[in-house]
């Protein structure tokens, strides 16, 4: 037991404690891990939830690789505890922050001032350091969220949560809804238009609600799963393609939707290369495809130039996001959270000591998202 502070007030613990991945097949290992000395423009935030992101799953499978042993986990919120700066910190917007804000951040830490972050990818900065999928180390131990604490380092945007914003709901907006806001801004926005959602996961659900609410006008999305497509018609889909072996349904139906012209935007979140030649396919002359889902290693797509080129068509990759697209999706819970059943969407909570459990769960009844809560 800790001994006591000043009159007999209990001590501030000196370490915290985190789930440590340690590899493929060997799971997580409790640890407790001191808390760091801060820097300048350096907080301590103590977390309030984090939930599990795909890519944490993908990391814990051994589909993809992360430095080791590491914190797992980005999707993350949590009050502020401590700083070091004499004149206080500030939220992205330049307002004071406080001890005991509710705060999230940028799913990574970027120098603001290279080559990648002067030309407005912060998300590519030459020194990018990334929440939740670094090496642990002395000076940085706890960099992700399957922690009872996080450490932030310069560069990152940080922001206020509204009170009122469960802590389910709250939590993916610095990955998924971000992600998706940053799609929506390169393609243009979607307002009067129709747009082909092309996987109704995390991603897919919060596309459908916020093409709803930049105005929509046809909202079509698919998957190979009737119980996500069920769970898309709550999220603003217009229309729903049960995807089979072959996508004669899915082209009838955007044709029919567009008078034979094709979607004006379409988003690729599934990764699959089927999705990708299909989102090719049945967007209009003009008209734009974003592909975000292709973050693993897939077989090469087939691409006829001419086509492209004749057609007019904008092809781009959206890797995470820039700071304001997460200002913008907190914007939108603010907004929007009650209108579609977002906290619906975290199917179950685990104590931080239940690591293990929360992703064996996740991978056996995939669920849009489960919850880790130190």
């Amino acid at each position: 037991m800790a001994p006591n502070g000043p009159r007999g007030t209990p001590a501030v613990p000196t370490d915290s404690l985190a789930a440590v991945f340690t590899g493929p097949g060997n799971g997580f290992e409790l640890r407790r891990l001191p808390k760091p000395s801060l820097g300048p423009d350096e907080l301590l935030v103590q977390v309030t939830c984090c939930t599990v992101c795909g890519s944490d799953l993908h990391t814990y499978a051994g589909k993809r690789e992360t430095p080791l042993p590491t914190i797992l986990g980005h999707e993350v919120i949590g009050r502020i505890e401590a700083w070091s700066n004499a004149g206080g910190v500030h939220d992205h917007a330049g307002i004071p922050l406080s001890i005991g804000d509710r705060v999230t951040w940028s799913i990574a830490a970027s120098c603001g001032s290279c080559f990648f972050c002067s030309r407005h990818l912060p998300q590519k900065c030459e020194t990018l350091f990334k929440y939740g999928h670094a090496k642990i180390d002395t000076a940085h131990a706890l960099s992700g969220g399957f922690a009872e604490h996080c450490h932030l380092l310069p560069g990152t945007a940080i922001f206020r949560l509204p009170e009122n914003l469960p802590d389910a709901v709250a939590a993916p907006i610095n990955c998924a809804t971000a992600t998706v806001a940053a799609a929506l801004r390169n393609g243009g926005g979607c307002k009067s238009e129709t747009v082909l959602v092309m996987g109704a996961g995390m991603l897919g659900l919060t596309a459908c609600a916020m093409a709803q609410a930049g105005g929509a006008s046809e909202i079509i999305a698919c998957d190979i799963d009737s119980q996500r497509l069920s769970a898309a018609k709550q999220f603003g889909a217009t229309q729903t393609i049960l995807m089979g072996p072959d996508r004669s349904t899915l082209e009838s139906v955007v044709l029919d939707t567009t008078d034979g012209k094709g979607a004006d935007l379409a988003l690729e979140l599934s990764g699959s290369p089927k999705a990708v030649a299909a989102g090719l396919d049945l967007i209009r002359i003009g008209g734009r495809l974003m592909l975000v889902g292709s973050v693993f290693p897939t077989p090469a797509v087939p691409v006829v130039p001419e086509k492209i080129v004749r057609q007019h068509l904008t092809v781009r990759g959206i890797h995470n996001y820039a700071p304001d697209d997460l200002a913008r999706s907190i914007a939108f819970m603010a907004d929007h959270a009650d209108h579609f059943p977002f906290a619906s969407l975290v199917a179950q909570s685990f104590p931080l000591r239940d690591a293990e459990h929360a992703m064996a769960f996740a991978l056996e009844h995939k669920p849009h998202r489960v919850a880790i809560v130190p």
